[in-house]
């Protein structure tokens, strides 16, 4: 497994790093993105296009609300992140859109949510059947729109 990326802005770094404290005592390799950029924007961005170029699976970005993050990631063509602040979204992210990143707000959830908010997220996997044909049709529409040739992981 490629390590899991996980980027946050001031505004995170704390839970930030309680998050990575924590998947590296599950065993998980982490690497963090957030140095890559003075404002949120840059650092989601830049993880999202590492996740693009095949050097990880999946990743994980904070910032006060997780708004700012999910936005900015987005923009980059063939990501899907998602702002989950519970379980359940958490793993219908994985399962019904096969999203790569998933974002939290620091300021909105404590460690222990969040904690268990990433065990979901990292557990599920993206079933198809049904949800299938809905991941094409967004794949469909960002590539209309980013006119881009990238695989969306």
């Amino acid at each position: 497994m490629l390590p899991i990326a996980i980027g946050g802005d001031d505004a995170a770094t704390g839970l930030k790093d309680t998050l990575v404290e924590f998947l590296r005592n599950k065993g998980l390799e982490v690497k963090d993105y957030s140095d890559t950029g003075n404002i949120y924007p840059d650092i989601a961005v830049y993880l999202a296009e590492q996740i693009v170029n095949g050097a990880h699976e999946r990743g994980i970005l904070l910032c006060g609300t997780g708004i700012g993050m999910s936005i900015s990631a987005n923009k980059v063509p063939g990501i899907r992140a998602a702002l989950c602040h519970d379980n359940y979204s958490a793993e219908r992210a994985r399962k019904s859109n096969n999203a790569q990143i998933i974002t939290l707000g620091a300021r909105v959830i404590g460690p222990e949510l969040a904690k268990s908010i990433l065990t979901s997220w990292l557990a599920s996997e993206f079933e198809a059947g049904g949800s299938a044909p809905k991941v094409e049709r967004i794949q469909y529409y960002d590539k209309k729109f980013h006119k881009h040739t990238a695989t969306g992981n």
